[in-house]
């Protein structure tokens, strides 16, 4: 497993990780105990880097790693998780310090800590991104031993840059896929000059790239790729990266015609945000042998140069109108 030393988190990490909100709600339902055979297989394959939030199942997510990392007992793993989204309405107005010493308070109790390794505000309204009194009151997270660090999970490009601007950010967590490439402009230089981690999510566009969906797939009803394809639950760039699905299984139909012998298109897909020099991806799994699988993406060689101006053609010519101007 590749890592990568991030200066401004002051840790190593693997650069395949592993999400965990389908441990907790807006899937299909993952038992307790497959949630820990899912964490121990993703730990045993090299992975050391967590992503949890407090809203996912309520809590659930972040218990169920709490379980894990007692259990497991290693001091290489990092946990990130998020806060923000506990808020309703969701309004600039609820990023308060109080709420953030409340939800942070609840995120220890549920993952069993004294202090979390990393916390993220959990895509907030864009004005709070742009208010400087939010970073003072992260710092003061900080110095109250609630959080080791702290960093931002964002919908746009814009929205990292501008957290950029803090000179003690640690982390920018962005949807980076094939289908989702105008983070490569700016922001993944720009961060990895900072010492700041990029951290890449919806790394497989929920399942589209993957290469295993067609125009008959159907998703359970309390699966956001079924609730959430017109972003009528949240922002629609979180479901299929934004792409009509439609648009969404042509496109990766010729992706999987790229996948070198012995790869999954998943692993293609991951592969290829491992070369973009980001610090870390976390793909979901909901079996444990997706998470091998997804794991052993970070031990691959990196594509040719071929492949790599093939799927860039792909984005070009079917996915970028639909995507590029709006995140």
């Amino acid at each position: 497993m590749q890592t990568n030393w991030v200066p401004r988190l002051g840790r190593e990490v693997s650069v395949i990780g592993q999400g965990c909100w389908q441990l907790g709600a807006d899937w299909a339902d993952v038992e307790d105990d497959t949630a820990q055979d899912i964490l121990n297989a993703a730990a045993d394959a090299g992975v050391t880097f967590f992503d949890t939030a407090d809203v996912y199942g309520d809590g659930r997510s972040e218990r169920a790693v709490g379980r894990f990392i007692a259990e497991r007992g290693d001091a290489a793993i990092t946990v990130a998780t998020k806060m923000g989204r506990r808020a309703n309405p969701h309004v600039a107005g609820e990023y308060t310090l109080d709420n953030y010493r409340h939800w942070t308070d609840r995120s220890r109790e549920n993952l069993g800590v004294d202090t979390l390794d990393l916390v993220q505000l959990h895509c907030p309204p864009s004005e709070v991104l742009d208010d400087p009194r939010t970073y003072d009151d992260l710092r003061t997270l900080q110095e109250e031993g609630r959080v080791a660090r702290w960093g931002v999970s964002v919908e746009t490009c814009d929205e990292a840059l501008a957290a950029l601007r803090e000179p003690d950010l640690a982390s920018i967590q962005i949807i980076l896929n094939i289908f989702r490439r105008k983070p490569l402009e700016h922001v993944v230089t720009e961060a990895r000059e900072a010492g700041v981690g990029i951290i890449a999510r919806v790394p497989l566009a929920s399942g589209l790239l993957s290469g295993k969906y067609d125009e008959h797939t159907t998703f359970g009803e309390g699966d956001h790729r079924n609730f959430n394809r017109e972003g009528k639950a949240f922002d629609i760039g979180e479901t299929f990266s934004g792409v009509p699905y439609e648009v969404g299984v042509r496109a990766a139909r010729d992706v999987a015609a790229l996948t070198p012998e012995g790869w999954t298109t998943a692993q293609l897909a991951l592969a290829w945000i491992a070369q973009a020099g980001v610090a870390t991806i976390i793909p979901g799994a909901s079996r444990p042998d997706q998470a091998r699988a997804n794991a052993a993406a970070g031990s691959l060689e990196g594509l040719d140069e071929e492949t790599l101006a093939a799927l860039a053609r792909i984005y070009h010519d079917q996915i970028r109108e639909h995507v590029h101007t709006k995140w």
